[in-house]
C-alpha cells in the first residue's frame, strides 16, 4: 500500500512528529547514504532535525520497499573524540556506509558551517546496525588551506577496488584510492581534484557520488550545486576512467572554471512543482542505489515555506547514449512495463530544468501526438525498450525514456518520462489523468 511521505499537516501534528523519533519516517533525513543489506535497505544521514531536542550520532533508518521507513536509532552515543577536537563540531554530517569483506565501514564528517577545518573519520562493525568502533581519521583539512574534508562517498571501480570521492566548496571535489584492509587512503595526501566551480559562485559544489554502470562502461559523477537552503540541485558528468576527466553532455570538463558556472554539468533535478502538489525545494546531496539492474537517486529535499527536510527516492532512466535521467516522481514500488504508442499519447505536465534557473520551476501542460500538422504538440516516436524521441517546432529534439510511475499529487498510477536535448537541457514529465 502506498503511504505518502510525512509532510506536517498542522501545528499539532508537526509538534508530535518533532518529539517522537519513531514517527519521523522520511522526515528529518539530510544527506542520505543508502546501502542494501539482505532484504533491508538502510539509510544513514546527517545530524539535522526540525524541532525537538537535538541529538548527535548519525541517524539510521531501514525499509523493505524503499517507500515506508522505520527508525533504527543513532550510530554513536557521542561524537568521536578526534573529530570533535579537530573541528569543534556538535554533530556529524554526510555519512557513508559500505562493506569490505565481513566488516561494515561507516564514514562520517565533522565540521562547522562555512569552515573547512574539517574531518572525515571511519568506524567499523560486524553488523550494519552496530555497535560501531571508531577507527579515527581518514583525512582532515585545515581552515583556509586546500580542500574540505566532508561529504565522503565510497565507490568501486570496474575491477572492484574502492575509492573515496569527497569535498565541497573550498577547492572542489577530490578522489583518492582506499585500502580495503583499513578503510583509509592508500597514499598520504588529499587525493586528486576531479571537479570545481568558480569563486564567483563561492565554488558551490558538494555532495559528490560516483557510480559505475557496466552496461555503458562509464563512471558517473553526481554533485550538488549552490545553496542547500534554497537553490540546491543535482548535476551529473561522466568519464571512462574513475580518475576522470569527468565531462558533461556538452563535453565540458567538471574542472572548467572559465565557462559561466551554470554551463558545466548536466542539471538533472532541481526545485519544482506539479499542479495540485507542494513546491519541492532544493533537492540534493544524493547517493545512488544500484539494485540488480535498477538504479535509484536517493536525496533530501525541502517543502516550500517549511523548514523540514525529507527523503526522496527516484528511479533513474537511461538514454540510449548512456546518460542517467531522474524520474519526476518518487518511487512507489512500481514495476517495469513495456508501453505502446496509445499509452503515451495525450496530455502531459512537463518540467523544463533550465540550467540557469535555480528557483522553483512550475510544470507546463504539453500534448504528445503523432500528428505532424499539430504545431502546438510534441510529435512523439516510441522506440524499443521504452525509449522515445520528441520533436517540436519550438524546441530542439528530445531523446529520452518512459516508465511506469506513481502520481503523488493525485494518488494514482501514471506514466513518467525523462529526456534531454542535444545541448544537455533536461525535460521530465508525467502523463495527465
Amino acid at each position: 500500500m502506498i503511504q505518502l511521505h510525512n509532510i506536517p499537516k498542522d501545528r499539532e501534528h508537526d509538534e508530535r512528529i518533532q518529539q517522537d523519533e519513531s514517527l519521523w519516517g522520511t522526515h528529518n533525513v539530510h544527506d542520505p547514504a543508502i546501502y542494501k543489506d539482505g532484504d533491508w535497505y538502510y539509510v544513514f544521514s546527517t545530524d539535522a532535525q526540525e524541532g525537538g531536542t537535538f541529538k548527535a550520532g548519525i541517524q539510521m533508518r531501514k525499509s523493505k520497499d524503499l517507500v515506508n521507513w522505520q527508525w533504527v536509532g543513532r550510530a554513536f552515543s557521542e561524537l568521536p573524540v578526534a573529530a570533535k577536537h579537530w573541528t569543534g563540531a556538535t554533530g556529524l554530517w554526510a555519512p557513508e556506509i559500505t562493506k569490505f569483506g565481513d566488516t561494515y565501514y561507516l564514514y562520517y564528517a565533522a565540521s562547522q558551517f562555512g569552515r573547512n577545518q574539517s574531518f572525515i573519520g571511519v568506524a567499523t562493525s560486524r553488523h550494519i546496525e552496530g555497535p560501531w568502533i571508531d577507527q579515527g581519521e581518514v583525512v582532515k583539512t585545515e581552515q583556509g588551506e586546500g580542500p574540505n574534508a566532508i561529504d565522503p562517498n565510497i565507490t568501486f571501480d570496474a575491477q572492484g577496488d574502492p575509492w573515496m570521492v569527497y569535498g565541497s566548496f573550498f577547492d572542489g571535489i577530490f578522489l583518492a584510492k582506499i585500502d580495503c584492509a583499513t578503510g583509509k587512503f592508500v597514499e598520504e595526501g588529499k587525493g586528486k581534484q576531479i571537479a570545481s566551480r568558480h569563486i564567483s559562485v563561492e565554488g558551490a559544489i558538494e555532495g559528490p557520488y560516483i557510480v559505475y554502470n557496466p552496461q555503458h562502461d562509464y563512471y558517473y559523477l553526481f554533485v550538488s550545486y549552490d545553496s542547500l537552503f534554497s537553490s540546491y540541485h543535482i548535476r551529473v558528468a561522466r568519464s571512462k576512467q574513475i580518475e576522470g576527466p569527468y565531462v558533461d553532455s556538452n563535453g565540458y570538463e567538471m574542472t572548467n572554471t572559465e565557462l559561466p558556472p551554470n554551463d558545466v554539468g548536466m542539471k538533472v533535478l532541481g526545485s519544482y512543482q506539479f499542479d495540485g502538489g507542494p513546491g519541492w525545494i532544493a533537492p540534493g546531496h544524493n547517493s545512488i542505489l544500484k539494485d540488480q539492474e535498477n538504479y535509484y537517486v536517493v536525496h533530501h529535499i525541502r517543502v516550500e515555506d517549511k523548514k523540514g527536510h525529507y527523503l526522496h527516492i527516484r528511479k533513474i532512466g537511461w538514454t540510449e547514449d548512456g546518460w542517467p535521467l531522474v524520474s519526476p516522481q518518487r518511487f512507489a514500488g512500481e514495476k517495469d512495463k513495456v508501453f505502446k504508442m496509445e499509452d503515451v499519447l495525450g496530455n502531459w505536465e512537463c518540467i523544463y530544468f533550465d540550467k540557469d534557473n535555480t528557483s522553483k520551476i512550475n510544470a507546463l501542460n504539453r500534448r504528445f501526438s503523432t500528428d505532424s500538422d499539430d504545431t502546438k504538440a510534441y510529435k512523439i516516436e516510441l522506440h524499443t525498450n521504452n525509449h522515445l524521441t520528441l520533436t517540436s517546432a519550438h524546441h530542439p529534439s528530445i531523446d529520452g525514456v518512459v516508465m511506469l510511475g506513481w502520481d503523488w499529487e493525485k494518488s494514482v498510477e501514471t506514466i513518467v518520462f525523462m529526456g534531454k536535448d542535444k545541448e544537455g537541457n533536461v525535460v521530465t514529465g508525467k502523463r495527465s489523468v
